[in-house]
Protein backbone atom coordinates (compact mmCIF):
# COMPACT_ATOMS: atom_id res chain seq x y z
CA UNK A 1 0.00 0.00 0.00
CA UNK A 2 0.95 3.37 -0.79
CA UNK A 3 2.52 6.43 2.24
CA UNK A 4 0.21 9.09 2.07
CA UNK A 5 2.53 12.45 2.80
CA UNK A 6 0.66 15.76 4.10
CA UNK A 7 2.29 19.13 2.26
CA UNK A 8 1.48 22.88 2.06
CA UNK A 9 1.32 24.41 -0.86
CA UNK A 10 0.32 28.03 -1.76
CA UNK A 11 -1.38 28.86 -5.37
CA UNK A 12 0.11 31.36 -7.71
CA UNK A 13 -0.85 33.35 -10.34
CA UNK A 14 0.72 33.53 -13.83
CA UNK A 15 2.42 31.52 -15.97
CA UNK A 16 5.89 31.30 -18.29
CA UNK A 17 9.37 31.50 -16.93
CA UNK A 18 8.25 35.26 -15.44
CA UNK A 19 6.13 34.25 -13.14
CA UNK A 20 8.11 31.41 -12.19
CA UNK A 21 10.94 33.68 -11.57
CA UNK A 22 8.85 35.85 -9.31
CA UNK A 23 7.74 32.19 -7.50
CA UNK A 24 11.34 31.63 -6.83
CA UNK A 25 11.82 35.21 -5.60
CA UNK A 26 9.43 34.69 -3.05
CA UNK A 27 11.22 31.82 -1.78
CA UNK A 28 9.12 28.75 -3.32
CA UNK A 29 9.37 26.23 -5.61
CA UNK A 30 6.88 26.82 -8.66
CA UNK A 31 5.34 23.82 -9.42
CA UNK A 32 2.19 22.44 -11.27
CA UNK A 33 -1.01 19.75 -10.66
CA UNK A 34 -1.89 18.58 -13.67
CA UNK A 35 -4.46 15.64 -15.04
CA UNK A 36 -7.65 14.06 -14.32
CA UNK A 37 -9.12 16.13 -17.59
CA UNK A 38 -9.14 19.37 -14.78
CA UNK A 39 -7.12 22.60 -15.47
CA UNK A 40 -3.98 22.78 -13.83
CA UNK A 41 -3.28 24.43 -11.07
CA UNK A 42 0.01 26.63 -9.77
CA UNK A 43 1.42 26.08 -6.68
CA UNK A 44 4.40 27.16 -4.77
CA UNK A 45 6.06 25.62 -1.86
CA UNK A 46 9.02 25.89 0.43
CA UNK A 47 11.86 24.14 -0.85
CA UNK A 48 12.55 22.54 2.60
CA UNK A 49 9.85 20.96 2.56
CA UNK A 50 10.12 19.73 -0.83
CA UNK A 51 13.69 18.49 -0.10
CA UNK A 52 12.70 16.95 2.63
CA UNK A 53 10.33 14.89 0.81
CA UNK A 54 12.69 13.97 -1.92
CA UNK A 55 15.15 13.08 0.54
CA UNK A 56 12.32 10.27 1.69
CA UNK A 57 12.73 6.95 0.25
CA UNK A 58 9.73 5.78 -1.87
CA UNK A 59 9.25 9.61 -3.17
CA UNK A 60 8.12 8.30 -6.63
CA UNK A 61 5.71 6.21 -5.27
CA UNK A 62 4.25 8.37 -2.25
CA UNK A 63 0.67 9.68 -2.66
CA UNK A 64 0.83 13.46 -1.72
CA UNK A 65 -2.07 15.45 -0.05
CA UNK A 66 -1.47 18.78 -0.88
CA UNK A 67 -3.15 21.36 1.10
CA UNK A 68 -3.63 24.69 -1.00
CA UNK A 69 -4.68 26.33 2.16
CA UNK A 70 -8.02 27.29 0.84
CA UNK A 71 -9.88 24.16 2.34
CA UNK A 72 -8.71 22.33 -0.83
CA UNK A 73 -6.60 19.41 -0.53
CA UNK A 74 -5.29 17.55 -4.40
CA UNK A 75 -4.00 14.34 -4.02
CA UNK A 76 -0.86 13.49 -6.61
CA UNK A 77 1.52 11.79 -7.38
CA UNK A 78 5.00 13.35 -7.89
CA UNK A 79 5.90 12.96 -12.15
CA UNK A 80 9.03 15.05 -12.13
CA UNK A 81 11.32 17.59 -10.59
CA UNK A 82 13.54 19.84 -12.51
CA UNK A 83 17.08 20.38 -10.49
CA UNK A 84 19.77 22.95 -10.47
CA UNK A 85 22.68 22.06 -12.70
CA UNK A 86 24.81 23.13 -10.49
CA UNK A 87 23.29 23.33 -6.88
CA UNK A 88 21.30 20.20 -7.44
CA UNK A 89 18.16 22.14 -5.33
CA UNK A 90 15.13 21.66 -7.31
CA UNK A 91 13.75 24.37 -9.50
CA UNK A 92 10.31 22.98 -10.61
CA UNK A 93 7.37 20.53 -9.41
CA UNK A 94 5.43 18.48 -11.28
CA UNK A 95 2.60 16.64 -9.72
CA UNK A 96 -0.38 14.76 -11.27
CA UNK A 97 -3.66 14.17 -9.88
CA UNK A 98 -4.81 10.88 -8.77
CA UNK A 99 -7.99 9.39 -7.59
CA UNK A 100 -9.54 6.29 -6.37
CA UNK A 101 -10.28 5.34 -9.57
CA UNK A 102 -7.14 5.66 -11.58
CA UNK A 103 -4.55 3.33 -12.72
CA UNK A 104 -1.66 5.04 -13.10
CA UNK A 105 2.15 3.91 -14.81
CA UNK A 106 4.72 4.20 -11.79
CA UNK A 107 7.97 2.76 -11.45
CA UNK A 108 8.67 0.64 -8.04
CA UNK A 109 12.06 0.44 -7.05
CA UNK A 110 13.59 -2.99 -6.49
CA UNK A 111 15.00 -4.99 -3.29
CA UNK A 112 16.83 -7.60 -3.10
CA UNK A 113 16.71 -9.96 -0.13
CA UNK A 114 17.93 -12.98 1.91
CA UNK A 115 21.75 -12.29 0.00
CA UNK A 116 23.46 -14.19 2.81
CA UNK A 117 21.44 -17.44 1.57
CA UNK A 118 22.45 -17.30 -2.24
CA UNK A 119 24.94 -20.01 -2.16
CA UNK A 120 26.60 -18.36 -5.57
CA UNK A 121 27.07 -15.09 -3.52
CA UNK A 122 28.33 -17.05 -0.62
CA UNK A 123 31.18 -18.83 -3.75
CA UNK A 124 32.33 -15.37 -4.67
CA UNK A 125 29.79 -14.62 -7.20
CA UNK A 126 28.50 -10.69 -8.22
CA UNK A 127 25.22 -9.62 -7.75
CA UNK A 128 24.61 -7.97 -11.29
CA UNK A 129 21.68 -5.38 -11.15
CA UNK A 130 20.28 -5.02 -14.45
CA UNK A 131 16.98 -3.18 -13.51
CA UNK A 132 16.75 -1.00 -10.51
CA UNK A 133 13.39 -0.44 -10.94
CA UNK A 134 10.12 -1.46 -12.81
CA UNK A 135 7.29 -0.27 -14.57
CA UNK A 136 3.96 -0.93 -13.16
CA UNK A 137 0.43 -0.07 -13.81
CA UNK A 138 -1.82 -0.01 -10.78
CA UNK A 139 -4.63 2.00 -8.56
CA UNK A 140 -2.72 4.87 -6.50
CA UNK A 141 -3.74 3.17 -3.25
CA UNK A 142 -1.98 -0.09 -4.06
CA UNK A 143 1.68 1.49 -5.17
CA UNK A 144 3.78 -1.09 -3.42
CA UNK A 145 6.98 0.24 -1.61
CA UNK A 146 9.11 -1.81 -3.81
CA UNK A 147 9.20 -5.02 -5.49
CA UNK A 148 11.61 -7.81 -3.26
CA UNK A 149 12.95 -10.55 -5.56
CA UNK A 150 14.10 -13.27 -2.80
CA UNK A 151 18.14 -14.74 -3.54
CA UNK A 152 17.83 -17.53 -1.61
CA UNK A 153 19.57 -20.38 -2.99
CA UNK A 154 20.41 -18.85 -6.24
CA UNK A 155 23.80 -19.61 -7.57
CA UNK A 156 26.31 -18.38 -10.05
CA UNK A 157 24.52 -18.19 -13.38
CA UNK A 158 21.24 -18.09 -11.99
CA UNK A 159 19.02 -14.94 -13.19
CA UNK A 160 15.60 -13.32 -12.42
CA UNK A 161 13.52 -12.14 -15.50
CA UNK A 162 10.79 -9.59 -15.00
CA UNK A 163 7.81 -12.24 -15.86
CA UNK A 164 8.83 -14.21 -12.62
CA UNK A 165 8.10 -11.99 -10.70
CA UNK A 166 4.87 -12.29 -8.32
CA UNK A 167 2.66 -9.19 -8.43
CA UNK A 168 -0.65 -8.34 -6.24
CA UNK A 169 -4.10 -8.97 -7.94
CA UNK A 170 -4.99 -5.52 -8.96
CA UNK A 171 -1.24 -4.90 -10.50
CA UNK A 172 0.13 -5.73 -13.87
CA UNK A 173 3.66 -4.93 -15.49
CA UNK A 174 3.80 -1.52 -17.62
CA UNK A 175 5.04 -1.38 -20.91
CA UNK A 176 8.40 -3.85 -20.23
CA UNK A 177 9.48 -7.18 -21.82
CA UNK A 178 8.64 -9.95 -19.67
CA UNK A 179 11.85 -11.83 -20.83
CA UNK A 180 14.35 -9.08 -19.97
CA UNK A 181 16.43 -9.73 -16.78
CA UNK A 182 16.17 -7.84 -13.25
CA UNK A 183 19.69 -9.33 -11.76
CA UNK A 184 21.61 -12.22 -12.40
CA UNK A 185 24.42 -13.28 -10.30
CA UNK A 186 27.82 -13.39 -12.47
CA UNK A 187 31.10 -15.25 -11.85
CA UNK A 188 33.79 -14.04 -9.46
CA UNK A 189 35.73 -11.00 -11.50
CA UNK A 190 38.66 -12.26 -9.88
CA UNK A 191 40.25 -15.34 -9.94
CA UNK A 192 42.41 -17.04 -6.87
CA UNK A 193 46.30 -16.80 -7.51
CA UNK A 194 47.19 -20.92 -7.94
CA UNK A 195 49.39 -21.72 -5.28
CA UNK A 196 53.30 -21.97 -6.33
Amino acid sequence: MSEHALISAQLRVGTGKGAARATRRAGLVPGVIYGHKLAPTLIGILPQTLVAQMRTPGFRTRLFDIDLGNGVIEHALCKDVQLHPVKDSPLHVDFVRVTKESLIHVKVPVHFVNQDKSTGLKRGGVLNVVMHDIDLICPPEEIPHSLDIDLAGMDIGDSVHVGTLPLPANIRFGNIDRTATVASIAPPTVVPAEKA
